[in-house]
């Protein structure tokens, strides 16, 4: 979007805050970048250059406002929208891939080479993977300056840098203020110090509207014993994170996510966060999606009646797909109960502090082993679950940020006792595709007949061609049609 000028222009007269995180505005005169909808008099046209990035406008030597704080923007919707190589190494580079394992890492990942990926990503984005990574160190480390009490050399660490002297020289750089001065100038509310070590408080921003009744009340109707629960008003569970297991409490509030986070390592923090983000679906664009939807009649009163749907999603791909199988044609409570006794027997044991988690969900090479006849599974499922879970093991299946959405779907189809539903839904809520359609699952079929729309799969399917691409959140609206718990949020 940032090569079409006239609209870039037309959107930072408005102050439209829809484009927040789709680019960025850099001023000649100031040498200041900002988001869209920054409350400063706009400059005269001839003055703006836009970028796609805010790593691009700091590598063309441009610094952060310190009005509209243009760094801490949702991310751009793009990134979850697409599947190309470019989309799949943004997710990557979010989900701190870089930081841990460099570029060499992130080449790999993709199939690609350094020298490729380097290309790709500064034609698209005008800046290189490394650069992509330090503007998120920054970002990182400017929400924990601004909203912790955390010491400064905690946060450098925590927010990925090397050391404190680079933390240092990249805040100044970026902000044109160093880290104590940034903290002093923070208007914003301070989260106090948790009696709890370990604990860090943030805030998690999102694109508005956001309904999240069907979001937070999925998880907790699904939520898997020991893994995960609903307490004192917030969604909880723990997390497998690179450097130690963790613990997060997320809450719908008024304008953000409160999110609490509990960590064995502070450097597994931005990895938790991207985790979290895309959890929550918090860089959909819900005005996109919601404009699609409406346009259809039938679909607009429900549209109407709760804008702003999220999908709700997976902290690990891996987990979902089990618990997919684990939830084939049985209850809501029946797939608990068996996902329940997984996690107990096969499960890593946390310490939970603060509630009643206990285990981490038990990685593939944990189930490798698992005896079928201790399941309390039919047969033909059993074997589904093995034969998923040793190609997840072994490599040959791969799920994750990564993964080519397509291709992702062959492999799983050819897996025996894994149809369209579940490959659609492990689609949706594992990989991300905002297109994953479900027009076999009962929910869907007993919303649509009651809405007037077609209630068979292929006449459904070719009604919904003219919500693409957004089928995923279609289904969100239909399946709130019911009184299904996953549809409310938990008192």
């Amino acid at each position: 979007m940032h090569t079409d000028t006239e609209r870039c222009v037309r959107a930072v007269r408005s102050k439209d805050a829809r484009f927040d995180g789709w680019f960025f505005t850099a001023v000649l005169t100031t040498r200041i970048y900002c988001r869209p909808s920054c409350p400063v008099v706009p400059p005269k046209p001839r003055n703006m250059v836009f970028y796609p990035s805010a790593a691009a406008c700091q590598q063309a030597g441009f610094r952060a406002c310190k009005r509209c704080r243009p760094d801490t923007s949702p991310g751009s919707p793009e990134w979850d929208v697409r599947a190309d190589a470019v989309a799949r190494a943004m997710r990557l580079i979010r989900d701190g891939v870089v930081d841990r394992e460099g570029v060499p890492g992130l080449a790999a990942r993709l199939g690609y080479s350094t020298r490729q990926i380097e290309r790709q990503l500064r034609a698209e984005l005008g800046a290189g993977p490394l650069a992509l990574a330090r503007a998120q160190r920054a970002q990182t480390a400017r929400v924990l300056i601004e909203t912790t009490a955390m010491p400064m050399a905690d946060i450098a660490f925590a927010a990925g840098f090397s050391s404190v002297r680079t933390f240092n020289e990249t805040v100044r750089e970026v902000f044109a203020l160093a880290p104590g001065e940034l903290r002093a100038r923070a208007t914003g509310p301070r989260a106090a110090p948790s009696p709890t070590p370990g604990v860090i408080a943030l805030r998690l921003p999102y694109r508005t509207p956001l309904d999240p009744s069907n979001l937070f009340g999925h998880l907790a109707a699904t939520a898997v014993p020991g893994v995960e629960e609903w307490r004192d008003g917030a969604y909880r569970r723990t997390l497998a994170l690179p450097n130690g297991p963790g613990i997060v409490s997320l809450a719908p509030a008024a304008g953000h996510i409160a999110c609490r986070l509990l960590l064995t390592d502070p450097r597994d923090l931005s990895h938790a966060i991207s985790r979290c983000r895309w959890l929550l679906d918090l860089d959909a664009d819900p005005v996109a999606v919601d404009e699609q939807l409406r346009a259809d009649p039938l679909l607009a009163p429900l549209v109407d009646a709760a804008p702003g749907r999220r999908v709700p999603r997976t902290v690990d791909a891996a987990e979902f797909a089990v618990r997919a199988v684990l939830g084939q044609q049985v209850s809501t409570a029946a797939a608990r109960t068996h996902a329940g006794r997984l996690v107990t027997a096969h499960g890593t044991p946390v310490e939970d502090p603060e509630g009643g988690l206990t285990h981490l969900f038990p990685a593939p090479g944990a189930l490798a082993a698992l005896d079928p006849e201790a399941l309390a599974l039919p047969r033909t499922r059993r074997t589904t679950l093995t034969t998923l879970v040793g190609a997840l093991a072994d490599g040959t299946l791969r799920l994750g940020l990564d993964t080519d959405w397509e291709e992702a779907r062959a492999h799983l189809l050819a897996l025996p006792g894994l149809g369209p539903w579940t490959v659609e839904a492990i689609a949706m809520r594992a990989l991300g595709d905002p297109d994953a359609f479900l027009p076999t699952d009962l929910g869907v079929r007993r919303a649509a007949a009651g809405l007037g729309l077609p209630s068979t799969p292929a006449a459904l399917t070719a009604r919904a061609a003219a919500w693409r691409p957004w089928r995923a959140y279609a289904v969100q609206y239909l399946w709130a049609t019911d009184s299904h718990p996953i549809n409310h949020l938990p008192s």
